[in-house]
């Protein structure tokens, strides 16, 4: 992923939030009191009090599945400068990963967070590799200062149908 600026979102790319099929939106090792809608539903993620937590450590694996195929373009993830998360890996169309099996697959594109990230600037992905979506893992294996607990304020997908 390249950490370009992508603050001027490309015209005819949109907030993907409105094609993800939530029935099957999943979140290992999430805290049960800070959870995934906190970071990425319309509302709770624009509070700045509510943000997701990692439980057991530092890592997150997030399953997102769409209601039709899309195409991603860039990916926002917001936290915290200490806990915030520092590695950042997505795979397109991977279903049924588990932190046992996360490392058996090459991802599709991966970043390294970086403070300016954080604040809200956006990740462009290799978008070669997110043509056809009908899926989106995000495994966040570290924070920015490798503490037990990594918080995400927010994740926002941008892209098209």
């Amino acid at each position: 992923m390249s950490g370009e600026s992508a603050s001027a979102i490309q015209k005819g790319q949109v907030d993907l939030l409105d094609f993800i099929d939530w029935s099957g939106v999943e979140c290992l090792n999430q805290s049960s009191t800070h959870s995934l809608p906190n970071a990425l539903k319309q509302g709770y993620r624009e509070d700045d009090g509510l943000h997701l937590d990692s439980d057991a450590d530092e890592q997150l694996l997030l399953y997102i599945p769409f209601t039709q195929v899309i195409k991603l373009h860039s990916i926002l993830v917001k936290g915290p400068e200490e806990e915030g998360p520092k590695t950042v890996k997505l795979f397109s169309n991977k279903e049924h990963m588990g932190f046992s099996n996360v490392n058996d697959y090459p991802p599709s594109d991966m970043a390294v967070l970086t403070p300016d990230n954080l604040k809200g600037k956006p990740v462009l992905v290799k978008y070669v590799k997110f043509q056809n979506v009908r899926s989106l893992t995000i495994f966040i294996e570290d924070n920015q200062t490798g503490s037990e607990i990594t918080q995400v304020q927010k994740i926002m997908l941008y892209g098209s149908t």
